[in-house]
């Protein structure tokens, strides 16, 4: 399989993240649940991921679509639009799926999945996470992990507005 198909593999659908979730399970596989825009990759979103990835065997990552990327940030964004984010965000080696969700939260989408893990930044109060509930419900664990300060998508974005 070419390196590019292989990157697309990790492209989803609901249903078919549905059943390849069932699939990893069925493995014994510890799975990871993580969400964001992600509009501009950056180191910050690299180290994020990374160790987001390595609390477990698979990363799912939950992405915002376009139109809720513009609810979240402004009519400004995102920059770059979704099917360019999703393959760009499952060409991560440590990346293992990339699935869109357009509702306010990824609620529903931690429902569909039922990580063992959900992964937020520490800029969340642990039991505020959205899906806290549902993977505490299942024996699972929701983590937090620190950001690298001076990264973000908002700070590229004003410093090439200054250019």
């Amino acid at each position: 399989m070419s390196k590019y198909n292989s990157v697309r593999t990790k492209l989803f659908d609901w249903d078919g993240l549905k059943t390849k979730v069932a699939q990893w399970e069925s493995e014994g596989k510890k799975i990871v649940f993580t969400n964001g825009c992600f509009d501009i990759l950056h180191k910050g979103h690299v180290d994020y991921l990374a160790k987001a990835a390595d609390l477990g065997d698979i990363l799912v990552l939950g992405l915002n679509t376009d139109e809720s990327v513009s609810r979240l940030k402004g009519p400004h964004r995102p920059i770059q639009d979704e099917q360019s984010r999703m393959l760009i965000m499952a060409s991560l080696s440590f990346v293992d799926a990339v699935v869109l969700f357009n509702e306010p939260t990824p609620l529903k989408l931690i429902e569909l999945v039922q990580p063992n893990v959900l992964v937020k930044g520490s800029d969340y109060n642990i039991e505020q996470i959205v899906g806290y509930d549902v993977v505490k419900a299942k024996g699972g664990e929701v983590k937090t992990i620190d950001f690298l300060l001076g990264y973000s998508t908002s700070a590229i974005e004003k410093k090439i507005k200054v250019s």
